[in-house]
């Protein structure tokens, strides 16, 4: 199996090529946000005041505050978080970090090389 990377897009190529399978940036990212939200103590992820402004009109962005650089078959992630109050920030910090190396490495076949966490906030609601 050989693989390439086009820009925002990460191309699998198969020996029994019956067609393309493309793994676009913004899927990696999805997967991301997705797995670190599951982990207790998250409060949410953060965003950009732009993306936090959409997120209170109504419009859900699963990649908010997730960055992904993928570069040939491997990927670079950056989070930025909010902890809920009450939590250890290292403890949460690093089942945030395996259970994003896993969920990309399970669902993509991309070697995470890093997982770069930001604690932008902590949520006080009980």
């Amino acid at each position: 199996m050989s693989k390439e990377q086009e820009k925002g897009a990460y191309t699998i190529e198969t020996e029994n090529k019956i067609g393309e399978v493309r793994i676009a940036d913004e899927v990696v990212a999805v997967i991301a946000g997705l797995a670190a939200t599951e982990v207790e103590g998250v409060a949410s992820m953060a965003g950009n005041m732009t993306r936090e402004l959409i997120s209170k009109l109504g419009m859900r962005n699963l990649s908010k505050g997730v960055e992904v650089e993928v570069i040939d078959s491997t990927v670079s992630v950056k989070l930025s978080l909010n902890i809920q109050y009450g939590y250890s920030v290292p403890d949460v910090s690093e089942k945030v970090q395996d259970r994003v190396k896993t969920a990309i490495e399970n669902m993509t076949g991309l070697e995470v090389l890093d997982v770069n966490i930001t604690i932008a906030g902590v949520n006080m609601d009980n």
